[in-house]
């Protein structure tokens, strides 16, 4: 049993929420709205031309999603406790090589490292994490966690900008492994624990009137409540095929605008200044729209969340092709938001949701890899597209096939039986 004298009438699942959200929020030098900083400061430096650098990101990001099945598994195996204070460790390394760049070889190696540590794995684990302290509150404690990579969506853009200004790329770099190091690992070590039953709780907390005072049985109502589905089972229904293609789409999308983002505006007569206004206005709205759909997941069906996000991306992409004012920037960026604040609930909490707690990991683990997977392809045809004909428009206009796509596979992906399908 967790005792601490300051929380003692709190649930410490919030506890791990906070955590689980810090984790998230130091996947950013992995995510590409960080690495998005450093791409015209590797062409400059380096002389690399944009489809050189953006067929590196994709190959490795691409490489990275296949080893995110392994990674799941590994978390139903050692918990994730372990797998954060290692990842972490790994991560600081990671950043610490990014820093010595100097050839394609090296870049390619680190692009490698940092979407498998970072955008992979330290997204990954928080998720599955939470996922295990809550049932009933899960869409209110993923929508808290969430914050955390809304912060990070918000200020690694602006101070990436400022720490290349001031110092340099190489610096920028070394500046997150340091606070890794400093900051999140010793966090992870000491206050993780990998699910209420392991320290005598019980999910979302002794807090229901309408079950019994015991722990023990408690915690048995609490899980017979969901179905747990093992991989091998899951894999067996419409509805887990259908979930990854709706996770795989908004992933390409995203990872595609936003990496090329300065570049795509710059098209338009819009200044970098203006495209790093645009993330960080998509984080900030992003925080209250996490809130509220976090609170819809235990109104809504879930697969209806996604139908809505896929509506949203076809108005996104298609407003790309006329954003050349500031004012029209700021409407991008707030309907961005709104899109993403949606997209970090409903994509994460509907794999507990439809096939349980008990194998979480695994399942998860096959989501994050087709997220992983989404956002290799991303940056390859905006910087194809691009060199060939020096427009952007082609490349959106082709890939609003996608989102269509999207909004019938949301429609498909509805919530398993395994009663009705003989799996119980």
């Amino acid at each position: 049993m967790i005792r601490v004298p300051f929380l003692k009438n709190i649930y410490y699942g919030w506890v791990i929420v906070f955590i689980a959200g810090l984790g998230v929020f130091f996947s950013g030098p992995g995510q590409t709205y960080s690495n998005a900083a450093f791409i015209d400061e590797y062409i400059g430096e380096f002389g690399w031309s944009r489809s050189e650098v953006s067929g590196l990101y994709s190959a490795a990001t691409l490489t990275a999603g296949f080893i995110m099945i392994l990674v799941g598994r590994f978390i139903d195996k050692f918990g994730q406790r372990a797998m954060m204070v290692a990842v972490g460790t790994l991560f600081a390394a990671a950043c610490f090589f990014n820093s010595l760049v100097t050839n394609m070889w090296m870049l390619a190696i680190g692009f490698f490292l940092i979407r498998l540590l970072g955008q992979g794995s330290m997204s990954l684990i928080p998720n599955t994490l939470v996922a295990q302290w809550f049932v009933r509150k899960r869409g209110v404690a993923l929508s808290l966690m969430a914050l955390g990579g809304f912060l990070s969506a918000m200020s690694f853009p602006i101070i990436n900008t400022w720490l290349i200004s001031t110092w340099d790329w190489q610096f920028a770099w070394r500046f997150w492994g340091v606070l890794l190091i400093v900051v999140f690992i010793p966090i992870a070590l000491f206050g993780v624990r990998n699910k209420p039953e392991d320290v005598g709780l019980i999910p979302d907390g002794n807090q229901s009137s309408n079950v019994g005072v015991n722990g023990h049985l408690l915690g048995q109502t609490v899980v017979k409540a969901e179905q747990d589905w093992t991989l091998k089972e899951a894999m067996k229904t419409r509805a887990f095929w259908t979930i990854l293609i709706c996770v795989g789409i908004p992933a390409m999308i995203n990872t595609g605008i936003t990496f090329h983002i300065i570049s795509i505006f710059g098209s338009n007569d819009l200044p970098p200044q203006v495209a790093a206004m645009v993330l960080s206005l998509m984080a900030v709205v992003g925080i209250p729209m996490t809130l509220v759909s976090g609170y819809l997941t235990q109104k809504v069906k879930t697969n209806y969340l996604l139908l809505f996000i896929f509506i949203l991306e076809i108005i996104l992409i298609l407003m790309l092709l006329v954003t050349s004012n500031y004012i029209m920037a700021i409407i991008f960026g707030l309907l961005w938001g709104v899109a993403g604040g949606f997209e970090r609930i409903g994509l994460n909490i509907i794999w507990p949701n439809y096939f349980g707690r008990k194998y979480i990991g695994s399942i998860n683990g096959f989501g994050v890899t087709m997220g992983v997977l989404g956002s290799a392809f991303g940056p390859l045809p905006f910087g194809m597209g691009y060199d060939l004909f020096q427009s952007y428009t082609p490349v959106l206009l082709a890939i609003l096939i996608f989102p269509i796509v999207g909004v019938f596979c949301s429609l498909l992906a509805k919530k398993p039986d395994k009663e009705k399908l003989g799996l119980s």
